[in-house]
């Protein structure tokens, strides 16, 4: 609200419990932090506009209405002109909900109505002011949102349940809302749906949405807080992470290893980020990467590489293993289902060979393997699909382990897709130097700079070298080989705890 504060007078907005993990209430420290990347001058200019087209709780324009009361205090001295305005000509929100579209007015105008008689605003001749909701439908075909692509057999509901059709992104004509163009753009935007893929509860991103429905409205500046998977993976993300790393325009952007730190109580998979694009400027992005209380800055260019790697120092150590090499573990790390045996598939009693499920051993014939049949004979190292790290995150000492399960399998032995396979040796003992330098500090670190959610994939080994396996590698080795500094090298120590070298055989 824009009234001042008198005595002790608590923020609610700091205390609202999250919608979800997927819709969560921005807390008004965050809000103006992000404000803050906007330029100085906007807030002393009566003719700027402002959108949060995603209104949960209404703070980011309940916190643009605070700083436009004071930067606009000269050239409209009269406070009431200046709250009116503020409010009918600059601020204006599409909410997610018609919960919160009362919850944002009453936020932005101290009242549920835009025109009710404790409303800070006198113009507004509507209920609804310049806080637009209107409860909208999915378009369906096919069993999915055209729009978002939301599960129909989730989401076609009743009209007393809400359907999560949000108004900003289920249009082809996003200007036609409020007829006019705005020079800000910013908010917090739901992160998922359910699609219905898998077993019914897969989610599909959408945050991916509202950016790029906001670019058509070609703001002067757009900034939103979004969950930070998109660096190096996401389902159907492949093509909106392209267009971002290489977009120009993206001039800040301030990265949250561990979401905890930005959003109190809230266990994001990979951290969160936020950014600033600014449609006039191009050139290089200023990025701050923040672990706890420490902040680490550079001056980057984001499409360095086709994932963003979100640590400078990370990058560094990265250019001094393409110095030395040109083969990866990504050419040698098997794809999801390595025997084509899905997660389902339980052992039987009797069989060629021995099969490892995540509920257990047994046996399986040898006639349901229906790829990698090259590497029965083999010896291999058997790697855990999922990471040891929950969602990704870090331990309470900013630690990761990545990989929970590594284990050397003799020729004969075969696993369901709950594992990944690598390498395919002739000896026991190349195997078990593969085990030994997957669980080495140094590879586990270069997978964990891509490594955002819990899912392990060939992928995310891009960027670890593929060594001579015929000796034992240890960290020591690896750092004085690549010629890390003291900094690289205390940077990894700092941030991958120990793995238990037993149990590599």
């Amino acid at each position: 609200m824009i009234l001042a504060n008198t005595g002790y007078n608590p923020d609610v907005l700091s205390c609202l419990a999250n919608l979800s993990n997927d819709e969560v209430f921005t807390p008004p420290s965050l809000a103006n932090a992000i404000l803050d990347l906007l330029p100085e001058s906007i807030w002393s200019d009566p003719s700027a506009t402002f959108l949060d087209p995603v209104c949960k709780s209404g703070v980011f324009l309940r916190e643009i209405a605070r700083r436009l009361d004071n930067g606009l205090a000269q050239k409209i001295p009269d406070r009431q002109k200046r709250i009116n305005h503020i409010c009918s000509k600059q601020l204006y929100g599409i909410a997610i909900t018609d919960l919160t579209s009362l919850l944002s007015r009453r936020s932005v105008y101290c009242s549920k109505t835009a025109n009710g008689t404790y409303s800070v605003c006198d113009t507004f001749g509507n209920d609804n002011g310049n806080i637009y909701y209107e409860r909208m439908q999915h378009t369906w075909q096919n069993g999915k949102c055209v729009f978002c692509g939301a599960s129909q057999e989730v989401y076609d509901r009743e009209e007393d349940l809400e359907s999560y059709a949000y108004n900003f992104i289920h249009t082809d004509t996003p200007e036609k809302i409020f007829k006019m163009k705005f020079d800000v753009i910013i908010g917090n935007p739901p992160y998922q749906l359910n699609d219905g893929g898998g077993t019914g509860s897969s989610a599909k991103p959408i945050y991916n949405l509202f950016i790029e429905q906001a670019k058509k409205l070609n703001p002067r500046y757009l900034s939103m807080i979004i969950p930070a998977r998109w660096y190096s993976g996401g389902k159907g993300l492949d093509d909106f992470r392209s267009e971002m790393l290489k977009d120009k325009r993206i001039r800040k952007l301030i990265d949250y290893a561990d979401s905890r730190d930005c959003f109190p109580g809230v266990d994001i998979a990979g951290g969160v980020c936020y950014f600033l694009w600014d449609r006039d400027n191009n050139g290089i992005c200023e990025v701050e990467t923040i672990r706890k209380t420490a902040a680490i800055k550079s001056q980057r260019h984001l499409d360095e590489f086709e994932t963003f790697v979100r640590d400078n120092v990370a990058v560094n150590i990265i250019h001094r293993v393409k110095e030395k090499c040109d083969s990866y573990l990504d050419g040698v790390v098997s794809s999801r289902m390595p025997f084509g045996l899905a997660s389902n598939i339980r052992p039987d009693k009797s069989g060629e060979l021995d099969l490892i499920t995540s509920v257990g051993k047994g046996k399986i014939s040898i006639d349901k393997i229906t790829t990698g049949k090259e590497l029965i004979d083999k010896w291999k190292v058997l790697l855990s699909k999922a990471s040891n790290d929950h969602g990704g995150q870090p331990d309470k000492d900013g630690k990761r382990r990545i990989f929970s399960r590594v284990e050397v399998i003799p020729p004969g032995t075969v696993c369901t897709e709950s594992y990944l396979t690598v390498g395919g040796y002739s000896s026991e003992d190349e195997a078990k130097n593969m085990a030994i330098y997957l669980q080495t500090k140094f590879c586990r670190f270069l997978v964990s700079t891509i490594l955002l959610t819990q899912n392990i994939t060939k992928g995310k080994f891009i960027f670890v070298p593929n060594l001579d396996m015929h000796k034992s590698w240890t960290d020591e080795q690896l750092y004085e080989w690549f010629e890390l500094s003291a900094r690289e090298i205390q940077f990894i120590e700092q941030t991958i705890r120990a793995f238990n070298l037993a149990g590599t055989n």
